[in-house]
């Protein structure tokens, strides 16, 4: 099941937190999950939308201003964060150094999209945002999707 809500200010509030598993096969999984999907609101080409000749890994796709917004935000600070480079879309493993929470971060489909893990608190997420708002010229519309019922 899936659930959404919709804000322009959003809270960040939490509905529900996914587990964190460990398979014998090795590895880490997690049951359910929670995200914030942020879109730039408007006509995607101005602030944060669309960069039709951006090619960030130099493999001839198409990328967005969004990616670049998101390494900016993270490089600002005060985060720590890695990145995985085999992925066709930019994706971050992020911990907030002033709260101390830990989130994934995906650039995808003209949207970024916060992962919420079982460390993530509320905090976190509303700092990220308000630095990605700051940094944009654009109005953000934030949905929370949760498959949990």
């Amino acid at each position: 099941m899936t659930h959404r809500m919709m804000a322009r200010d959003p809270s960040f509030a939490i509905p529900s937190r996914p587990e964190r598993t460990y398979p014998r096969s090795g590895g880490v999984e997690y049951e359910g999950e929670t995200v914030f999907e942020l879109a730039p609101d408007g006509d995607a080409n101005e602030g944060a939308g669309r960069d039709e000749d951006a090619d960030r890994d130099g493999d001839g796709d198409e990328h967005t201003d969004l990616a670049s917004l998101v390494e900016t935000v993270l490089a600002d600070g005060p985060y720590r964060f890695g990145d995985f480079h085999e992925l066709p879309m930019a994706l971050y493993l992020v911990r907030d150094e002033g709260t101390t929470d830990v989130f994934r971060v995906a650039v995808r489909d003209g949207t970024v999209r916060l992962h919420v893990l079982p460390e993530t608190d509320s905090a976190g997420l509303r700092r990220f945002y308000d630095r990605l708002d700051d940094r944009s010229a654009v109005e953000w519309r934030v949905e929370c999707h949760t498959d949990f019922e």
